[in-house]
């Protein structure tokens, strides 16, 4: 099993000024540098291909899903704006030599209403109708997409693993699966062993291991044996990722509701999070 951590520990966005930290995740013992994309522009991608590949680093491309790119929203503009994003984030990732392309694919993140049945149902087809344009450009470009369902503080769509089934079925693409992160599960599910099994290996794509309070993973109150057992029961090959937020902006502080720090330095809960990854999962 390979280990990663997101850029998000230490800023947002990230951009090309910001790759001394590819050398820092690297020299830290991490396999893998996952990279949202906040603004595409930002980043010299070919930069970064060439240094991640001279340093033999390995690139997992995520999602930053602000208003406006929203799949499901009333405005069309802002659907076709929020599709664009995911087609151009999947053409980054096959760039960037990542098996996909994940996060809350489905909706903006901090997007929390009551809205009437009639309205879900037809947020529901917008989503299911441009994730499928969206699975088509990703079978074309060979990436999975990764569907994350958040907690009920981060989104009133998605927040449970058989509401992500439900929109994973309703597409019916071998291209859109479902990504899992502890730190929304352990809000949402019942058992999250269960919920992994539930998903199963053929459907599970990645994994954000991330603590109760997201702060230092196996710091917290997560049953991570379980965890354990359930992924090596279903056989899961993928990657174990840190995503958690240090120096974030006030857009993202908002969305996430991250308004204090979660340890002592990024650096630190870096590290030692990934010292219990290697201790927990590969023992």
């Amino acid at each position: 099993m390979q280990f990663g951590v997101s850029t998000f520990l230490w800023v947002s966005p990230f951009d090309t000024h910001s790759f001394d930290l590819v050398h820092k995740v690297k020299e830290m013992g991490f396999d893998i540098i996952e990279v949202p994309v906040e603004d595409k522009d930002l980043v010299d991608w070919d930069a970064l291909k060439k240094l991640t590949d001279e340093l033999n680093l390995k690139v997992s491309i995520s999602g930053a899903f602000g208003a406006d790119r929203d799949i499901s929203s009333e405005d069309p503009a802002i659907r076709a704006n929020g599709l664009k994003y995911i087609e151009d984030s999947i053409k980054i990732a096959a760039k960037m030599g990542s098996p996909l392309f994940g996060g809350p694919l489905y909706s903006a993140v901090g997007k929390l209403r009551s809205v009437s049945a009639d309205q879900k149902k037809q947020e529901f087809d917008w989503c299911v109708n441009n994730l499928k344009k969206a699975s088509k450009t990703a079978e074309e470009y060979g990436i999975t997409l990764g569907l994350e369902p958040l907690n009920r503080f981060e989104s009133d769509m998605v927040n449970t693993v058989d509401q992500a089934l439900e929109i994973v079925k309703a597409v019916d693409s071998p291209n859109l699966k479902i990504q899992l992160d502890t730190f929304h599960n352990n809000i949402e599910e019942k058992n999250i062993a269960a919920s992994i099994r539930k998903v199963g290996k053929d459907l599970l794509c990645h994994v954000q291991g991330n603590e109760s309070d997201r702060g230092t993973p196996g710091t917290g109150n997560l049953a991570w044996d379980e965890i354990k057992e359930a992924l090596e029961e279903i056989g899961y090959e993928g990657a174990i990722v840190i995503e958690t937020f240090g120096a974030v902006s006030k857009e993202m502080a908002k969305a996430t509701c991250i308004w204090r720090p979660l340890a002592n330095s990024a650096d630190e809960l870096a590290s030692e999070g990934l010292a219990f990854y290697k201790s927990h999962f590969r023992s």
